[in-house]
């Protein structure tokens, strides 16, 4: 992208196709550019369309809202089927609870990038397959296959929002980090819009108990209902039409809460030692480390975003390489745990699932330190560390589809 950014500098037209075909890529590539072609009229014309930023909050169109809302009702609907048609409800939600969410975002980014209908057969085979599939495995009380499916099932979605937000791109990197950085962007609005939603709801059903009315029920069931499906949708619409809002939020979290995540763990691996804790025979201690895993790549994955802003230091590189090696201890602690546990109890669908994620979490941790490392002998920025970071992500995915789609056969729906 560079090399053709250099060689149609003076065409226009050319460059207004490049950004158009890819707008993620071409912002990157222009940037690192800019200082070495800054002063030219086209080149800082570009500069401030790229890196504009403003004040006010673009809303979008009518046609975006009138779209955002038609998407919620439809959702709304879903969510509220199983009231329309007598269906069982224990049966129903924990089997369809992603296809309220992720669907509908993902035909959010089907409308806003226009991507044609051949582009998409394959996220639309794997939503139709998925849903089909996942309703019809048996009704089976405590089957540990099944709970596991339905845990692992959103995952898959996900990654088709992923396809679909990528632009049917999958093997560019770009668009899976800059899928990533969506990902923490809409998090954050959509927290603050579930702490608005919650507010207005308290107030709202407050002052009709003032008056007597009792609507507790009925809000929660209908209005609250459509405002949970709804925003995602809003967060998502919000996010896309004002980056500005929340971009800068991420890199405080990691300038924050990565030193102070690193100081809590050192000491928690020395209380563990010193009150004696037996990780071999404790499912929750396997289960805190896993979501700890988890934490240090979003910690990660924040400072790729802090640096991508021109605010990367030394001190919070070293922080990163040190919260990395010590969660790969951590993680060699709990992987020796879980074997234990397989060796002295048998193997059984939960324990596979934890032992696999667990050794595709410490391939990763291990990749991503490795070049954590680099970067820091080097002098390198951590976007690099960035595209290590989602370059693995098919492999969760595959995992992913293994769990969901071999696990309730391979063990009889156990």
């Amino acid at each position: 992208m560079k090399n053709q950014i250099l060689s149609n500098l003076h065409q226009a037209e050319e460059l207004e196709k490049l950004y158009r075909k890819s707008k993620s890529e071409f912002k990157t590539a222009f940037n690192d550019l800019y200082p070495e072609i800054k002063g030219r009229h086209s080149v800082e014309f570009w500069n401030a369309r790229l890196n504009f930023s403003t004040d006010s909050v673009g809303w979008g169109s009518i046609k975006d809202w009138r779209f955002l809302i038609i998407l919620a009702l439809i959702a709304w609907i879903f969510a509220k089927s199983p009231q329309f048609f007598s269906w069982n409800e224990e049966f129903f939600y924990p089997r369809n609870m992603g296809f309220l969410l992720f669907p509908f975002v993902s035909l959010y980014f089907i409308r806003k990038k226009q991507l044609s209908l051949k582009s998409l057969w394959l996220p639309i085979v794997i939503l139709g397959a998925s849903m089909i599939y996942i309703n019809l495995l048996p009704q089976k009380e405590e089957s540990d296959t099944l709970i596991l499916a339905c845990i692992h099932l959103p995952l898959l979605l996900w990654a088709v929002l992923g396809f679909v937000f990528g632009e049917a791109q999958p093997k560019n990197l770009l668009k899976r980090l800059e899928f990533l950085n969506f990902n923490g962007d809409a998090v954050i609005m959509g927290a603050v819009l579930g702490l608005a939603g919650m507010l207005l709801s308290g107030i709202t059903i407050g002052l009709f108990n003032l008056i007597g009315l009792e609507i507790g029920e009925f809000y929660f069931e209908n209005i609250g209902l459509f405002g949970l499906v709804a925003a995602p949708l809003i967060a998502t619409h919000l996010t896309q039409t004002n980056p500005q809002l929340v971009n800068k939020v991420p890199p405080i979290i990691a300038k924050i809460f990565a030193p102070l995540v690193l100081i809590m763990l050192l000491f928690y691996l020395g209380a563990i030692v010193y009150a004696g804790k037996d990780p071999y025979n404790d499912r929750e201690f396997l289960l805190l480390f896993n979501l700890l895993l988890i934490g240090v790549m979003a910690l990660i994955f924040f400072s790729v975003t802090e640096s991508a802003a021109g605010q990367n230091g030394k001190t919070s590189h070293w922080i990163l390489v040190l919260l990395s090696i010590t969660t790969v201890l951590v993680n060699l602690v709990a992987l020796s745990a879980i074997a234990f546990r397989i060796t002295e109890y048998g193997i059984t669908p939960n324990r596979l699932a934890v032992l696999g994620v667990n050794i595709l979490m410490l391939v990763h941790l291990v990749l991503v330190c490795k070049k954590l490392i680099t970067t820091l002998r080097k002098d390198n920025s951590l976007p690099q560390v960035g595209l290590v970071v989602v370059n693995y992500l098919p492999v969760y995915v595959l995992w992913t589809m293994i769990v969901v789609f071999v696990f309730p056969w391979a063990f009889g729906f156990e």
